[in-house]
């Protein structure tokens, strides 16, 4: 492309970002931080007697949790408890603290741990610390910091640490409760913590995130269970050589799953990678805003997993700024169950119940606060991401899309050079998947190259590139599309602010903004088309040429309703049909021009219904729009009255 040309379309990209709503660039802020070089290895489980022991003294509540174990585990418990009383801590924090060289094993007998040394709100030096406040009304702690005042954000601080093993002893991770009670940002911090294991036991409650494991190089997070966070159950940030294994998060504000910033190791490779920085497992995430995102979740393996009853099954993105590794890239989700995320937790904050403090919104019960605005029903969001595999998942039962697939320019991320606004949503795998009972299985924007879809159905666009053959290369979103997401994305928990017209809050029907826009644009074509009948067209064909393009426009109406049908092509194709006719009969310049934008929406039902048009930036769509408002207003000056003097005269 041009270098002018490239430069007027990020021009273009520039100005709708720069109408974005503030909401849309609040995320997770953390202190910069750089990625692991990947020297380290992913951690392997040590057995045998622990190091450090963690109980509690009330001898007849431990036997108590312990009465329904197997036999040989409920005496290995005894053993521990006898030996706890003698030599062991009473809360996690104390053993961390007694970690004094690599390779230490720490285990946690069944138990509620509350961490009570932890609670308490930061006094002298740590409550004055000069730190940068966060977006989401807490500072942004440097490493140093975090040394200096442990427990200003969170309950367990777990710093420096190499080769730290902490497991529960009990049957199962519900056996060990590490609980912030809403009292910390953290309930667990792990931060430069390399070769970090955790294994069986769980961690709620908190104003953040249950587990947060920060710019470490080997992590294991092994039959753990987070719930109930404002934000998120597992969050890992900046890290590599990392595990989850059989996990299990719900109730969360954001996610329960959250592998941000992994370790940018793939990029500019293919499909075809050496290893992946994070794994993920067996694990399940359910009943929370999203079962799993990543912000630059880079080079992540998520196989043989479970997201369901969420608002949206998983998400990864490119746009959030302040995170290592951006644009995401290199993401494979295979072997998947992504079903049923169909929540309407919108409903939370538009009655108030999510403006309580967190210990009274009743997460325990069911309630989730979402933290962003996202489109509910969706089974896999990518919101600008490369060089992702989608395959062999079976994803169903969703309102909305199987999978849905948007653009972000590197604007939103804070990157302003030319050459990176249109480097998203660039060679997207689907292959291979089963997707049934889903309202469409794809909603993609347009905009990107090289994506390529298998097996689909329903789809909008209803074109879509398959894998192997050549597919469009497109700079600028769908027009309307593009309209909707700016729209939508002045969500803002903080403010409730639900923005009306978007359907991903509740609107329907003529509430909603994309059909208000065909409703509009509709009766001013219908308008023009019949006084063009009754004043320029003469002959046999204007009355059925006109009543074909009141239906086109009727159609497109109804076509906005439901996007994922046939009757928005169709609708361009019977309006394309009127004004080509019409434009054939009227000749002149205002003929021919009415002929080029006939021939215009016919490419642009052919674009969307039959193939993507491979050799243009943008969709035709956008020039059909423009020239569209252009013909308008040729098409009042046409059919205006005239005088009768110049009607004289143009009979003579």
């Amino acid at each position: 492309m041009p270098l002018i040309a490239r430069r007027t379309l990020s021009l273009l990209g520039l100005v709708l970002v720069l109408l974005l709503p503030a909401s849309a660039a609040l995320a997770h802020e953390e202190r910069e931080v750089k990625l692991p070089d990947g020297t380290g290895s992913v951690p392997v489980y040590r057995q045998g007697e622990p190091d450090l022991l963690v109980c509690k003294t009330d001898k007849s509540d431990f036997q108590r949790r312990i009465a329904k174990f197997p036999d040989e585990l409920r005496q290995r418990n005894l053993r521990l408890f006898a030996r706890c009383q003698k030599e062991g801590f009473r809360h996690l924090q104390e053993a961390v603290d007694r970690v004094d060289g690599p390779g230490m094993n720490i285990a946690i007998l069944p138990g509620l741990y509350l961490e009570e040394p932890g609670q308490p709100a930061p006094t002298g030096e740590c409550a004055d610390l000069k730190a940068r406040w966060s977006s989401w009304g807490y500072q942004i702690l440097s490493y140093e910091q975090q040394v200096q005042c442990p427990h200003n954000q969170n309950l367990v601080a777990i710093l420096g640490k190499k080769d730290l093993q902490i497991e529960g002893t009990g049957a199962g991770p519900l056996d060990v409760i590490i609980d912030a009670q809403y009292r910390k940002l953290n309930a667990i911090r792990a931060d430069m913590t390399d070769g970090v294991y955790f294994r069986n036991f769980t961690a709620q409650r908190t104003t953040f995130n249950s587990l947060y494991i920060l710019a470490t190089d080997g992590f294991v997070i092994d039959r753990m269970l987070t719930r109930w966070n404002d934000e998120y159950g597992f969050l890992t940030f900046a890290s590599d050589h990392g595990l989850y294994t059989d996990c299990e998060s719900y109730g969360n504000g954001d996610s329960g799953i959250y592998p941000g910033s992994a370790s940018n190791i793939n990029d500019g490779l293919g499909y075809e990678v050496p290893r992946y920085a994070i794994e993920i497992r067996r694990c399940k995430s359910h009943h929370n805003m999203v079962g799993y995102s990543g912000t630059a979740g880079d080079s992540v393996w998520v196989h043989d997993s479970e997201f369901w009853g969420n608002l949206a099954g998983a998400t990864m993105d490119s746009a959030f700024p302040g995170h290592p590794g951006l644009p995401q890239n290199h993401a494979k989700f295979e072997n998947n169950k992504i079903y049923d995320n169909n929540a309407a937790y919108y409903e939370h904050v538009r009655d108030g119940t999510c403006a309580k403090p967190p210990a009274e919104r009743g997460y325990e019960k069911g309630v989730v606060c979402p933290q962003i605005g996202l489109p509910p029903g969706s089974g896999i969001i990518t919101a600008g991401g490369n060089w992702n595999v989608f395959r062999n998942n079976q994803i169903w039962g969703h309102d909305n899309a199987a999978f849905n697939l948007m653009a972000v320019p590197a604007f939103i991320r804070g990157e302003e050079a030319w050459d990176k606004q249109f480097d998203t949503s660039h060679h997207n795998l689907y292959t291979g998947n089963l997707l049934k009972d889903n309202g469409a299985d794809v909603y993609w924007d347009g905009q990107g190259s090289a994506n390529c879809w298998e097996g689909v159905r329903v789809a909008s666009p209803a074109a879509l590139p398959g894998c192997g053959a050549t597919g469009p290369a497109r700079v600028v979103a769908e027009p309307v599309k593009l309209v909707q997401m700016y729209l939508c994305n002045d969500y803002s928990i903080g403010e409730r602010r639900l923005p009306g017209g978007c359907w991903w809050f509740g609107s329907s029907g003529l509430a909603r903004v994309e059909v208000q826009l065909a409703l509009g644009g509709s009766v001013v074509l219908a308008l023009m088309a019949v006084l063009l009948w009754r004043r320029r067209l003469r002959s046999r064909w204007a009355l059925p040429l006109t009543v074909v393009g009141l239906a086109g426009l009727a159609l497109d109406v109804l076509g906005a309703l439901d996007g994922y049908s046939v009757l928005p092509a169709a609708a361009l194709a019977l309006t394309g049909l009127w004004l080509l006719g019409a434009g054939w009969i009227m000749r002149g310049a205002f003929g021919w021009f009415t002929v080029v934008l006939g021939v215009l929406h016919l490419v642009d039902a052919f674009d969307r219904a039959v193939w993507m048009l491979p050799l243009i930036p943008i969709g035709p769509g956008w020039i059909r729009g423009l020239l569209t408002g252009v013909w308008v207003l040729c098409a009042v000056v046409v059919v205006a009255p005239r005088r009768r003097a110049e009607r004289e005269e143009a009979a003579a």
